[in-house]
């Protein structure tokens, strides 16, 4: 029987798995919650780690200005180059470090990568410092047993995710530090994606007249107005269902309202409530009419309410991903040892959620999503309490991922 290189990479990760282990746990150890979105202490952390293996790693700290514009604290973007010869495609692979903050609820230390049942515990271990390590130790058993003599690839680690990628790969894109010809970023083990929904979330800040609660007449209720307009917005999910996607694993628009707050005491007419709402778009759907349409529904519904007014900002727009044809490769080398490392087909497929792969795919380079994790998000506790990877499936992912870029730079 020929040892192949398919079976050196996987014996590779195989005999480095423990390592592999505990640089995720180093990983999990340093928060990175956003907000407030104080990020650079662990892309200086995950420098120091990647040096540890030869790795030198580019710092590429946005402005702090621009930070702070931005509504967080600070963020260094990382880049590994590894260049194998002149000619050959460039391979990116990127995770991101950010992530909301824990959270109730937990069982495990959300800061500890404590393990239980084969499983590793803690805020990021599944959505997307898993990739951290499943990217990083890929391409460690890349160079150690198969190095390519063409091609290169890149590990873009960036902090701007949970804000939509602006700060993050959009930062690294706009100011001309990589143009990759093909890209990975992190995703779940079961299925690669080639497209995602988009995402349109506002703030609306609906104002009244504060007054006494012993003569509520003279005042303008401010949360009254606000419940007009969320019964006209939550009645739009009913009309979303009948707008569908053709995309497998997408099926229609809806809208979420996350967060609301206002009043002043249980005795005061409320002034002023303010909302967040999340509207996720399917790849079919264009953002501006899904956000001109929006604004009218809002409109439409305060204007019922006499006395009030109304003030809207978008506090993000995030496009939908959609294919590109040049994606084939990616999809089909995932695809096929996918198969073959986890012994079930790997299918090729949309998602309902959002990343910053879209920023990628919008600067004409084809990526797909792909990476450490169970068969759906609700499986992997992303964004709940107690998040997990299967170390198990960390393990079957870098050898998935180590074999395609040995196809992808042969």
């Amino acid at each position: 029987m020929t040892t192949t290189d398919y079976d050196r990479l996987d014996a590779w990760i195989d005999d480095h798995f423990d390592e592999e282990v505990r640089f995720l746990q180093q990983m999990v150890r340093v928060p990175t919650d956003t907000p407030p979105g104080n990020n650079a202490p662990h892309a200086e952390r995950t420098a120091e780690l990647l040096e540890d293996f030869g790795f030198a790693a580019e710092k590429h700290p946005v402005p702090a200005q621009e930070v702070k514009d931005y509504g967080l604290e600070s963020i260094t973007n990382l880049i590994v180059r590894r260049k194998y010869g002149s000619t050959g495609p460039t391979v990116a692979l990127n995770a991101h470090g950010d992530v909301v903050p824990p959270g109730e609820g937990w069982t495990h230390d959300p800061y500890g990568g404590e393990i239980e049942d084969g499983r590793l515990y803690g805020r990021a271990a599944a959505v997307s410092k898993s990739d951290f390590a499943s990217f990083t130790f890929a391409l460690r058993a890349l160079e150690a047993v198969a190095k390519p003599a063409k091609g290169s690839v890149e590990l873009h680690f960036t902090y701007d995710e949970e804000f939509g990628g602006i700060l993050g790969p959009g930062w690294l894109l706009k100011n001309g530090l990589t143009k990759p010809d093909l890209m990975i970023a992190a995703g779940f083990s079961y299925e690669v994606v080639t497209a995602h929904n988009g995402c349109l979330q506002m703030e609306v800040t609906v104002h009244g007249k504060m007054a006494h609660a012993a003569v509520p007449a003279t005042g303008v209720d401010a949360l009254q107005g606000a419940v007009r307009i969320l019964e006209a917005l939550y009645a739009q999910n009913t009309l979303y269902r009948e707008v569908t996607s053709k995309v497998e694993g997408i099926t229609h628009p809806y809208l979420n309202v996350g967060r609301i707050e206002g009043g002043t005491n249980t005795n005061v007419v409320p002034g002023k409530v303010t909302f967040k709402l999340d509207r996720r778009m399917i790849p079919e759907e264009h953002p501006a009419e899904v956000e001109a349409a929006i604004r009218q529904v809002i409109a439409d519904a305060a204007a019922q309410v006499p006395g009030i007014t109304v003030d809207i900002k978008r506090l993000l727009l995030a496009n939908s991903m959609k294919p590109l044809p040049g994606n084939k490769p990616l999809v089909d080398a995932i695809q096929k040892h996918g198969h073959v490392v986890f012994g079930e087909p790997i299918k090729a497929m949309g998602t309902p959620l959002y990343t910053d792969v879209r920023l990628y795919v919008e600067a004409g380079i084809p990526g797909v999503i792909y990476g450490a994790g169970p068969r759906s998000v609700l499986e992997s506790h992303a964004k709940r309490s107690d998040e997990r990877v299967v170390l198990e499936d960390l393990r079957r992912a870098t050898q998935v991922i180590a074999r395609t870029l040995h196809d992808l730079l042969s």
